[in-house]
């Protein structure tokens, strides 16, 4: 018996060294392409930078937004960043709490997007204010009766839960790193024990992180259905036509949801792509994704039928403008172009199983990403062009918005931030889970301790 034991905690630790070596290759190696994508994200966030800091000197002006497009494409931009936040809350918690084992590896790839989403989100809101400088102004004068306020606390609150649940999980990777990766440098080797927060991996450690992770994502959800809730109460709670609308709340959520999956793959891709991780995002977890993808977008199109049939059916006064500005105006090419390739054709084409493979899957991914971005873009600029009240006395490149050169150019900087956030997370830590993996391969506490 002695013999059997020994052989077999030896497997277990050949299985967790192994284990070691393919989970923490990201954070040993560093390859050109690695070096070449790190210094893209830098050059858009270097030049959003300086379009920024000259919008601060000349002022919003740089931008095409006036009085009647007040908002543009930082706020289409805010709008599909809190959508792609939501994916930590679907990932992490509803399919976690459902029990869903495959979604193992996808865990901290979903929050980390979460974060870094969040983030850009906040900073983003920032760049379109005019006078950032009063920002503080919200904290102490803000009314509660106020979407905007509702917002900043529920986008914060997130933002904190996002960051708790990415942490909580990570504290027993963190530890055994710090154990076993004395040849990084000393920062990091200080990082990690302090991060690891003394953990020992002890029975009550464990007992006590289990529970304290399931109570975050039992609150996670609400909370991440109220903020994209609140956010659609932005334009819901304003009389304008195209947001006066009863079901904004779902349509957002549900909208939030289906890009949220697709930006999941994306990163999925491309990280068992740069470091041959097919053991561990198999081809199985992308057809399951795949499937939740086809999940959420139907539940998708079913609000976009209700978010324009009834309206398109009654045509009132007010609303008609916007809709046949939508339908066949001046957004009608983009409208269509975003309800067939970014909603539709996905759906059809997700139904067969050939396009739930990795490749497929990825440029359908992105072209779902791609519409959702432009489908933002839509929910915003063309009501504010078609007010209730006809507009008049103005000049007629106010009646008009197109997007300058610097605010596309900024815009671009926060995505490549909350790009970068993600590429350094993975340089850091590890992406997939490495306890929480060796756990479900039969290796032990006692050995990741020993």
């Amino acid at each position: 018996m002695t013999d059997l034991y020994r052989r077999d905690e030896e497997i277990k630790k050949e299985r967790l060294r192994e284990l070691d070596t393919d989970l923490t290759k990201p954070i040993n190696e560093t390859s050109l392409s690695f070096k070449i994508w790190t210094g893209f994200l830098l050059l858009l966030i270097a030049a959003a930078g300086f379009m920024y800091v000259r919008q601060l000197r000349l002022g919003l002006s740089v931008t095409d937004m006036r009085d009647i497009a007040s908002w543009g494409m930082y706020i289409s931009n805010f709008v599909f960043l809190i959508a792609v936040s939501l994916v930590g809350s679907l990932i992490t918690a509803i399919l976690k709490l459902s029990n869903v084992k495959w979604s193992t590896p996808l865990t901290r790839i979903s929050e980390i997007i979460a974060v870094a989403a969040l983030i850009s989100a906040l900073l983003i809101i920032v760049v379109d204010m005019g006078r950032p400088d009063r920002l503080w102004h919200i904290f102490v004068f803000g009314r509660l009766q106020s979407p905007i306020v509702w917002d900043i606390i529920v986008v914060n609150t997130y933002l904190v839960l996002s960051l708790l649940l990415l942490y909580l999980p990570l504290i027993p990777d963190v530890a055994h790193l710090g154990r076993f990766m004395t040849h990084k440098p000393a920062w990091q080797q200080k990082m990690y024990r302090i991060l690891s927060l003394g953990w020992q991996g002890t029975g009550d450690q464990l007992k006590l992180l289990e529970k304290s992770v399931f109570v975050l994502m039992v609150i996670t959800i609400p909370v991440a259905f109220s903020i994209h809730t609140v956010t659609s109460w932005l334009f819901a709670s304003t009389l304008r036509p195209g947001w006066d609308s009863t079901i904004f709340g779902p349509y957002f959520v549900a909208g939030a949801f289906m890009v949220g999956a697709a930006a999941v793959i994306v990163v999925m891709y491309f990280i068992r792509s740069e470091y041959s991780y097919k053991q561990y995002l198999t081809d199985y977890h992308f057809n399951m994704m795949g499937k939740l993808l086809v999940l959420t977008s139907l539940v998708y199109l079913y609000f976009n039928l209700n978010e324009f049939m009834v309206p398109g059916y009654k045509m009132k006064s007010g609303e008609s403008a916007h809709i046949l500005e939508m339908f066949k105006g001046d957004y009608a090419m983009m409208f269509w172009l975003v309800q067939t390739a970014g909603l539709i054709v996905p759906i059809i084409l997700l139904v067969f199983k050939p396009f739930r493979k990795p490749r497929p899957l990825l440029i359908i991914s992105l072209v779902v990403v791609a519409g959702a971005f432009l489908k933002r873009y839509l929910i915003v600029t063309p009501t504010l062009l078609n007010p209730f009240l006809p507009v008049q006395n103005y000049p007629e490149s106010f009646a008009h918005y197109h997007p300058t050169f610097s605010e596309c150019i900024i815009t671009s900087g926060s995505i490549a931030g909350m790009a970068l956030l993600v590429t350094l997370f993975i340089k850091l830590f590890p992406i997939i889970p490495l306890c929480e993996t060796a756990h479900e391969i039969g290796i032990d506490q006692e050995t990741i301790n020993s």
